[in-house]
């Protein structure tokens, strides 16, 4: 039995191909049920915007059936879809589980999203019982893997768009933002985004305006705010504790003069501008204002870039810790896989060793019981120096690819396949 995984993700097909083998969480399950009918034990099966994976406990030899599978929930042919597919078995497999719950696999490295939904998508399937040991063990040890990554590295700390750096430096101005009110100026794409980061970061209130009403109206509804209109900003001026400028204005929509005397009716309290129109809303120089905070896209993007490099900094630590996490796991799968064959060895040899020091003892009636007990020590210690290299070969060979050869090895030598009574040794 070993582990694999199959699939396609934003690292090896479009999303126009992705989007085709997407599966919604109620049919996961009866996907994962699926593989196991072309030859997988167990199964689970992810599926998210950036992947679609098959994780599957299985012998050799399958794979070709589960592409098919695949290749049906997609319905294409197995050949147009496996040019975008990776198959990773064994150890490599170990590895990939481990690196996708620790999103060092994400499209954004280190993004939280990925382990809520490998965590959602494998409880569904084992709850459903399609799952197995060999799942269940080695995708729980995933999930430790990727908790010690997030507490032990800082590989999730730095945003690294331009929403998040926005909320980041909101954060930094006003310490809490529960309490403050901000303004959107505008629908573009990405202040609407910067507006939603806000609103989930706890903003209090949230105010929409538009030259158009009805637009205004519209994405307030979207954001749970409140619509304005444009001609109402010297007022959002004093009102206001983050402006987020994403206007299609072609000349700067707050002068110098109109925000000082805005911060006068403030009484001074801090404003800060989020300026993504390009061109800019927001005349720069307000910077020189006490109190006036003005951050355009590139100084946004500027600072995500740099955060950006700084997790991949913190990435490297990761991929070393998820390294030495899945070779950990993977030496204590095959030490389990080899405890049979060292059992019994012990049992023969102690057998063995048993009915030798009978007859010793038989043909030795003199000894005193004092005498009986150190021919059973000394035979124990014979027993033990013996065994002892053998066993550690067998652990050691466990944890090699080909170590299944030294224990088949080991048990034609010592003969632990015999039917019971069948020893040759003399009597």
């Amino acid at each position: 039995m070993q582990l694999m995984v199959l699939g396609l993700s934003h690292k090896t097909a479009p999303v126009q191909l992705r989007e085709r083998f997407a599966i919604p969480e109620d049919r996961l399950p009866e996907t994962a049920d699926r593989v196991r009918a072309a030859g997988g034990a167990e199964s689970f099966v992810v599926s998210t915007c950036n992947r679609t994976e098959l994780y599957v406990a299985c012998e050799e030899g399958v794979s070709d059936r589960i592409v098919e599978v695949l290749a049906e929930l997609g319905d294409t042919r197995p050949g147009t879809v496996r040019e975008h597919l990776y198959l990773h078995s064994g150890r490599d497999a170990v590895r990939h589980l481990f690196r996708v719950a620790a999103s060092l696999d994400s499209l954004v490295v280190g993004e939280p999203q990925i382990l809520g939904q490998l965590k959602a998508a494998y409880e569904t399937c084992r709850d459903a019982g399609v799952t197995g040991p060999a799942l269940n063990r080695a995708t729980e040890r995933a999930f430790a893997v990727a908790k010690r990554v997030r507490t032990q590295t800082g590989i999730g700390r730095s945003s690294v768009s331009v929403s998040s750096v926005a909320v980041d430096l909101a954060k930094n101005i006003f310490g809490t933002l529960d309490d403050k009110r901000a303004v959107l100026l505008g629908a573009g794409k990405m202040g609407e985004l910067a507006a939603r980061h806000l609103r989930q970061a706890g903003i209090s209130e949230l105010l929409v305006a538009n030259r158009s009403i009805e637009r205004a109206q519209k994405v307030a509804h979207a954001l749970d705010g409140y619509p304005r209109s444009l001609t109402e900003l010297p007022e959002l001026l004093v009102q206001a504790d983050i402006i987020i400028a994403s206007t299609g204005a072609r000349g700067y929509l707050v002068s110098k003069p109109e925000m000082k005397k805005a911060l006068r009716q403030r009484k001074y309290r801090p404003i800060f501008f989020i300026d993504i129109a390009v061109p800019r809303n927001i005349d720069p120089a307000l910077n020189r204002l006490d109190g006036v905070f003005v951050y355009d896209v590139d100084d946004l993007s500027e600072m995500a870039t740099e955060n950006l490099a700084a997790r991949r900094r913190e990435a490297e630590a990761a991929e070393n810790m998820v390294a030495q996490e899945a070779e950990r796991f993977l030496a204590e799968l095959a030490t389990d896989a080899v405890k049979p064959t060292i059992v019994e060895l012990r049992q023969h040899a102690a057998a063995l060793k048993q009915a030798e020091v009978e007859k010793a003892l038989r043909k030795l009636q003199d000894l005193t019981p004092k005498q009986q007990k150190s021919v059973e020590r000394m035979a124990d210690g014979l027993l033990n120096t013996l065994l002892h290299s053998v066993m550690m070969e067998l652990k050691r060979a466990a944890t090699e690819p080909d170590g299944h050869r030294t224990v088949e090895a080991a048990r034609r030598l010592f003969n632990l396949d015999a039917p019971a009574g069948d020893d040759e040794r003399e009597q």
